[in-house]
């Protein structure tokens, strides 16, 4: 530890910090605009000057290494007299547009120029101007005001790993630059406009929206994709949201925001909201009162009941509702008779139903992946399931980290990559059984006996490599299976190999969360072989089972059917034949094509609720704007129906009293119940390949749930608009289709018209065709076998 003083007051550092890391641990802040904590040090503002004894010039505190028994002002004549220098210069070319500036009133070059700037300009000569660029349909430019304190470049470089943006020109004719003058496509992107100090990136869904100062701000929960992002959402005259922000919180975010996370509030205003409810009459949607719709479910419903008892009725619920209302869901749907209980709408392969010992989670908290010397991820995309998680992962991988991974494709994770294991989906289990081969082999430690078919006696050398890393890391590793993993239809065999290597190697085990509230549906009681808190239940049917063999009753929470389930095909057929279909739904959608009761329920930012993590944590938040229309909370629609059924324990009057029902403790009682043992080992098995080809159903993460799908500027960019069939250039050759040309899928007795798009980093016999979009939505199963042709 090195001792130092700063404006009289002393402090101890460790040896490698700057003045400015000294001044913060002290307290004393020192105006600065290039420097952040989380980028590499520029020094290019030089607003940050100080004086430091025996230095013949001020110095920029941002750069400058402490030293032992070193002394600094910080508000001297002469650091002051520097800083007012700098600010005059930063002034020099600035416009004087503030009243129409959307950083106004949370400015930083404003609120510094308060401290620091003169009255008046002593500059009289032409300003310069710089022309703005179009970065896309997310970032909006006014790059005259731009003081080129080279973040937004940083950022790219180091956070997003894609150098998007630069500086071109020299000496005044310096400026930022898209390259190629292309757009700025990561899918974090948005961050650069909350690190821009000025006006000269600001958000183009906000643009000229609201002034800072006539927004109220409320804490809450990205409800996208289970890492528990911290959001602030921003309100306009308490109805209406118009911004969304991170908070910060270093366990979780850190600082930063998805793209999704930051944008997808459009959705919140779009023309397709569900805002009355509506029942299906003589083939007619008519408008009607909640009365009357809840007594249309409840007539529904009791006639299958009477008639075929409760198993006869199925739900299918999402889970990016709260914990309440999947709570509450499954606990009359329970006392219905009905165990027919599913969230995992995408998932193929439920054979490990019976076997879990507890919830399955990430394995590790999100912190840990800061800590990670290799890394392991089978059948994930990491930047589109994960971006943040992607971030951190970037970090480590720059600091050595060795990152593998198994999968269709190896896309572009805009980081340095030990191994890419590219395979069809079918061959993915042989492949990640060399790795475990390897490894027991390395070990001496003995394989279960189901697996050693699986593992042959020529590993490959990146098998070794992936071997060698993982027990290198010495416990500071990860096995990690992806959201393609967990659709894959040989899921159990998936998890089981790599549970297996996971425990061999002596790292942790875990899967990606594939929605807002994956862990939390599972605490719920979401699924048909367990009650909430992994409590006893009489087991049901799973989401494919209770389609495959139709119910005569379906209650279909926050899930689009065509759009979030395995196979679209068979969901929708199974739901046009029920005599009752209650949506309950933020959104129209197709809706009116297989349901016979639409019931408007809120979303997160008009209602109370719990989000449990991928991690485990628990994290409550509250509305922030009224209920849009006749929308209501979910937790009340459910609570109203089981006095309607007449049933028990509905008499809930508040968001709290579900949440202390379901446990007093609830954050000790859901730690405890993460657990990704099984209680004994599956039925291995393969699906044979055939020699066809194999689909890979990826899903972008710009089409993942109900709200990014409706936010315009989303849709608008790279990631929104690319829908397509991705072939390898020797399996197009083959089948006489080139790039560009538009090529006919095949799947069933469905098909679909796409455009094709050549990719050399897919496997051999794989077509990418993407899910969750209308126009793949009437294909089959996400990884089942297609034929492609030319259209």
């Amino acid at each position: 530890m090195l001792t130092l003083e700063i404006d009289g007051q002393t402090t101890q550092i460790e040896a490698g910090r700057t003045v400015m890391d000294a001044a913060k641990q002290l307290g004393i802040k020192i105006p600065h605009f290039c420097y952040h904590r989380k980028l590499s040090i520029a020094a290019n503002c030089r607003m940050c000057l100080v004086q430091v004894e025996k230095a013949p010039k001020p110095l920029p505190a941002c750069a400058t290494p402490v030293a032992e028994g070193m002394k600094v002002q910080t508000h001297s004549a002469m650091a002051v007299q520097a800083q007012k220098s700098v600010m005059e210069f930063l002034l020099i070319n600035h416009p004087l547009d503030c009243p129409i500036c959307d950083q106004g009133g949370e400015c930083k070059l404003q609120d510094v120029s308060v401290g620091y700037g003169g009255s008046a300009s002593r500059y009289q000569e032409a300003k310069r101007v710089v022309s703005n660029k179009d970065l896309g349909p997310l970032i909006s430019t006014d790059m005259t005001r731009c003081i080129l304190c080279t973040r937004c470049v940083r950022y790219g470089q180091e956070i997003a790993g894609i150098m998007e943006l630069g500086v071109g020109g020299r000496g005044e004719h310096s400026e930022i630059l898209a390259f190629m003058d292309l757009t700025v496509d990561s899918e974090v992107s948005g961050n650069a406009i909350d690190l821009c100090p000025v006006g000269a990136l600001t958000s183009k869904p906000f643009r000229f929206s609201a002034r800072s100062w006539e927004l109220t701000r409320f804490p809450s929960i990205s409800p996208h994709d289970g890492l528990g992002t911290n959001v602030e959402v921003q309100v306009k005259e308490r109805t209406e949201v118009v911004r969304v922000l991170p908070r910060k919180n270093e366990a979780v975010n850190e600082c930063w925001l998805a793209d999704r996370d930051r944008f997808s509030y459009q959705a919140l205003h779009s023309e397709d909201r569900l805002l009355q409810p509506q029942v299906k009459r003589d083939g007619q949607w008519v408008q009607v009162s909640w009365a009357e719709a809840l007594q249309s479910v409840v007539d529904g419903v009791e006639k299958v009941l009477h008639t075929q008892g409760g198993e006869a009725i199925g739900a299918l619920l999402s889970p990016h509702q709260t914990l309440e209302e999947l709570y509450l869901a499954q606990k009359l749907l329970r006392e219905l008779g009905c165990h027919n209980i599913d969230h995992r709408t995408r998932q193929a392969d439920f054979t490990l139903d019976s076997l879990y010992q507890g919830t399955p989670w990430l394995g590790l908290p999100v912190a840990q992946w800061s800590d990670l010397r290799a890394v392991l991820l089978v059948g994930s995309n990491l930047r589109s399931e994960q971006p943040l998680l992607a971030v951190r992962l970037r970090r480590v991988a720059r600091s050595g980290a060795k990152i593998h991974r198994l999968g269709a494709r190896a896309e572009d994770w805009a980081m340095s990559i030990a191994s890419s294991a590219v395979a069809k989906p079918s061959e993915w289990p042989g492949l990640l059984a060399e790795v475990l081969g390897v490894v027991a082999q390395r070990t001496s430690k003995e394989l279960p006996a189901g697996l050693l078919p699986l593992v042959g006696s020529s590993p490959s050398e990146q098998a070794q490599r992936v071997a060698t890393d993982l027990l290198d890391a010495a416990g500071h590793g990860a096995v990690i299976l992806g959201h393609q993993a967990q659709h894959h239809p040989d899921y159990s065999t998936l998890y089981y190999i790599a549970q297996t290597l996971a425990a061999m190697v002596e790292v942790p085990f875990g899967q990606l969360g594939v929605a807002a509230n994956s862990v939390g549906a599972w605490l719920a009681g979401a699924v048909p072989q367990r009650g909430p808190l992994n409590t006893h239940a009489s087991p049901g049917l799973d989401a494919q089972a209770m389609l495959r063999q139709p119910r005569q009753a379906y209650f279909v929470m926050g899930v689009e059917p065509t759009l979030d389930g395995a196979d679209p095909a068979l969901t929708l057929a199974a739901l046009q034949q029920a005599q009752t279909v209650v949506a309950l739904s933020a959104f129209k959608g197709d809706a009116e094509n297989w349901a016979t009761v639409m019931l408007p329920v809120a979303p997160f930012t008009e209602t109370a609720g719990t989000f449990i993590s991928m991690e485990g944590r628990v994290q409550a938040f509250n509305g922030v704007v009224p209920p849009r229309g006749e929308a209501r909370p979910g937790w009340k629609v459910w609570r109203v129906l089981g006095n309607l059924f007449d049933l028990p324990g509905f008499n809930q009057e508040s968001i709290e009293e579900i949440r202390t029902e379901i446990s007093p403790d609830l954050v000790k009682v859901s730690a405890e119940a993460l657990h990704n043992g099984l209680n004994h080992a599956p039925v291995v098995k393969i699906r044979a390949s055939l020699g066809t080809v194999e689909r890979l159903g990826e899903v972008s993460g710009y089409h993942a749930d109900p709200l990014v799908r409706r936010s315009p500027a989303l849709q608008a960019t790279r990631l929104g608009t690319e829908i397509c069939v991705t072939l390898h250039p020797s399996s197009a050759q083959s089948m006489g289709l080139v790039a560009g040309q538009k090529v006919r899928v095949h799947q069933g007795e469905s098909s679909a018209e796409l455009v094709l798009q050549l990719d050399s980093s897919l496997a051999l016999g794989c077509a990418a065709v993407p899910t969750g979009h209308p126009l793949t939505a009437g294909l089959g199963e996400a990884m089942g076998f297609i034929v492609v042709e030319g259209a």
